[in-house]
């Protein structure tokens, strides 16, 4: 309830300035616009990563998530500093870029039990997360790689492992092999 009322006022707020990198508010602005369209289903290919990880090795972890379909998950705000995040970002982030693939997300990490970064999670199904402190989200069978690897090193694994993401992994590494024009 106080997340949808404070993406709304954010989005009302927002003011973009081309110069800055990173808008978080326009971030959680779209969380908050993903949520009320119901489209704020769980994702299936989750790369769980850290601002700790180093500016370069968490680009392309980036790039090629978002590229082949997943999502990258952060645990939370630096030092509890949206600040300290927009300069991380800001790293990270060419310039005027939106990073639409990145997003902070607590409740992931918690259900997928995320002690170390990266991890490379796919999933066999849609999952609901819950949205309490004490709760604990029931996630499907999945397939999951901890390590300094690549995503298509992970997918790869993945699809050929014939585990429970193993089909969904396939289309992940597909989708991330694709030659854009």
């Amino acid at each position: 309830m106080h997340a949808r009322r404070y993406a709304r006022e954010a989005a009302a707020s927002a003011k973009p300035d081309p110069a800055i990198t990173f808008d978080f508010d326009r971030m959680v602005a779209d969380a908050g616009t993903m949520t009320s369209e119901g489209m704020g289903e769980a994702p299936r290919f989750i790369a769980f990563a850290s601002l700790s990880m180093p500016p370069a090795a968490l680009r392309v972890l980036i790039d090629d998530v978002t590229k082949a379909g997943g999502i990258v998950a952060l645990r939370g705000l630096p030092g509890n500093s949206a600040k300290a995040l927009t300069a991380a970002l800001a790293k990270v982030a060419k310039p005027g870029e939106q990073l639409d693939g990145v997003g902070i997300d607590p409740r992931l990490f918690r259900a997928f039990g995320i002690e170390a970064v990266p991890t490379y999670v796919v999933t066999s199904s849609d999952f609901d997360l819950c949205d309490g402190f004490d709760c604990r989200t029931q996630v499907p069978p999945h397939d999951r790689m901890s390590g300094n690897v690549s995503a298509s090193y992970a997918l790869e694994t993945f699809a050929r492992g014939g585990g429970p993401g193993a089909l969904l992994a396939a289309q992940h590494l597909a989708r991330l092999e694709r030659q854009v024009p």
